[in-house]
């Protein structure tokens, strides 16, 4: 609910602060009062585009405050929360400055935001009803989803939207797995002749270092043999072996007299023939390595340059040959598996797509069967607005699937039977599609919402019963809520629980507009003027609390 306006250096006025009520304000004043000025001031301050010149003439800038109740609930609540603003938890403040150069800055709550956001909070907060509404009832855009809440619908539409995701969801796994499948079957070719290769050679990590070295040990191996044979017959019996043996024997013979002088040497000869006999072990065990056919040597550097060239071939090291070829060999395997993934895909999409096609039937139909009560009850609502004659329907056509269904939905109208129908804002003229308007936002109201609703002259071209009934409805509206009209009829400003009035005056050579909140006294007068002229008789005020009194 709007609480508080307060509007300073806007247009024709200086400084002005309103504080409206619950239920039916009505503002009233000649044509060109102010009246437009006050939805332009608080159209600005929520974000809605509207004049480029609203600064007052020798101010440097115009500012607009709104002050709003927000009940818990509400749904501006989480437009703050997704905006990131801290939370309104004593109503919500909207503040919006217009400097001369044209500049607007705003904030919520003491907090910088972008008009987006104001925008947003707006269709939480106001609804705007006029003959001029092109974001309100006379958008189609919006009918579909009006047609879903009056129909209890909004649960079904969840339902279907999440079901349209998993349509998404899976057409995309679909391409995903094609595309992956079709780029592989370019490249089949390439990958069976890799595998094959790779098959065939079968690289083994550290298999590369291990034949280099092989490869050198048998191209040196015939100079290493010459040596390790001269190595072998020196420490043999004819060499080291045999003269250690000889003096270990002399020594024997010789220690009985030595009376243990030659104990210690003959151990140490002892030791030394052990690691003779060991060096003499590890020699031959070498010339046995260094036998090879030469052959061997043949094999050894073919399989080596092999594995070499194989890697230079994939451009990747010759231990992450095994590596790379597991890659390949994956690639082929999904390849071959790649049909049977794609068939179970391509069924999953068709399981997604008929659960889909099936809500969305469901829809349509409650959504028939929503709109015929929607034109029964616009039809009702007419009569009494003299609209009789008239019809509307709410037209369902088929579009292309999307999340919501595959329903396009249109409220149009044909002032007399057998007439043309189309667009309310094209077919009906101006009372007429005012009071289409309000018949139809009396059908579509539901719970109170919290948010306030403006209409603008909705009552214009009407006049005595018809007028009366009009009022009758906005005042039906505002019940437990908030509703302001801005009219220029009677019958509606009587059934107003709050009434002000525009006025224009001049000071020092300069036109302004004040608002004033009219007591009861005051209320008969202005009443009594909008029935009347500017000259008011007494037949006038009394013919005004007559209408008070039916209110």
């Amino acid at each position: 609910m709007l609480r508080h306006l307060d509007i300073r250096d806007m247009l024709i006025i200086d400084r002005l602060e309103l504080a409206f009520q619950p239920g039916l304000n009505v503002l009233t004043g000649e044509t060109g009062a102010g009246k437009s000025i006050l939805l332009d001031s608080l159209g600005f301050v929520l974000g809605w585009r509207g004049r480029a010149e609203l600064v007052r003439a020798g101010a440097e800038q115009g500012e607009v405050v709104a002050e709003f109740d927000l009940p818990q609930g509400h749904a501006a609540h989480a437009v703050l929360a997704e905006a990131g603003l801290p939370p309104a938890e004593d109503g919500l403040i909207m503040r919006r400055v217009n400097g001369r150069d044209g500049r607007k800055t705003a904030w919520v709550n003491d907090r910088r935001c972008s008009g987006e956001v104001l925008r947003a909070l707006s269709e939480t907060l106001v609804e705007l009803h006029g003959q001029h509404d092109d974001r309100g009832l006379l958008n189609p855009r919006g009918h579909r989803a009006l047609l879903d809440q009056y129909g209890a619908l909004e649960g079904k539409r969840a339902a279907l939207r999440g079901l349209w995701r998993g349509v998404h969801s899976a057409r995309k796994a679909l391409q995903a797995a094609q595309a992956a499948l079709d780029e592989v079957r370019a490249e089949e070719d390439y990958l069976r002749h890799a595998v094959a290769e790779f098959d065939a050679l079968d690289p083994q990590p550290g298999e590369e270092a291990e034949l280099d070295t092989r490869r050198r040990q048998m191209q040196g191996s015939e100079k290493i043999r010459e040596d390790v044979v001269r190595a072998h017959h020196a420490l043999g019996h004819e060499g080291a072996e045999g003269s250690i043996g000889n003096a270990l024997r002399w020594l024997e013979d010789a220690a009985e007299r030595a009376e243990g002088a030659l104990d210690a040497p003959m151990a140490a000869l002892a030791r030394a023939m052990i690691e003779l006999d060991e060096a003499a072990d590890g020699v031959v065990r070498c010339l046995e390595g260094l036998e090879f056919n030469p052959l061997d040597l043949e094999i050894c550097e073919e399989r080596l340059f092999a594995i070499r060239a194989l890697a230079r071939k994939h451009d990747v090291l010759p231990d992450d040959l095994a590596a790379f070829a597991k890659g390949l060999r994956g690639k082929l395997a999904a390849l071959e598996g790649g049909e049977a993934d794609l068939a179970e895909l391509e069924q999953a999409l068709a399981a997604a797509e008929a659960e889909y096609d099936q809500a969305a039937s469901s829809l349509t139909q409650a959504r028939r069967k929503a709109a015929a009560r929607l034109d029964k009850a616009v039809t009702a609502e007419l009569a009494p607005l003299k609209m009789e004659r008239a019809v509307f329907a709410t037209e369902i056509t088929e579009e292309e699937a999307g999340p919501e269904g595959r329903d396009a939905v249109s409220f149009t109208v044909a002032t007399n039977p057998g007439a043309p129908s189309g667009p309310l804002g094209k077919i009906a003229s101006g009372g007429e599609l005012s009071r289409f308007l309000l018949a139809l936002k009396v059908c579509l109201s539901g719970e109170n919402s919290g948010v306030t609703m403006i209409f603008d002259e909705i009552d214009r071209g009407v006049g005595g019963a018809t007028a009366d009934a009009v009022g009758r409805r906005l005042a039906g509206l505002a019940a437990g809520g908030q509703v302001l009209v801005v009219t220029h009829s009677p019958q509606v400003a009587a059934l107003g629980a709050h009434h002000w009035r525009v006025e224009k005056r001049v000071e020092a050579g300069m036109t302004l507009s004040t608002v004033t909140l009219l007591e009861a006294e005051e209320r008969t007068g202005e009443i009594a003027r909008m029935l009347s002229g500017d000259t008011i008789t007494d037949a006038a005020r009394a013919a005004a609390k007559a209408l008070m009194s039916d209110a």
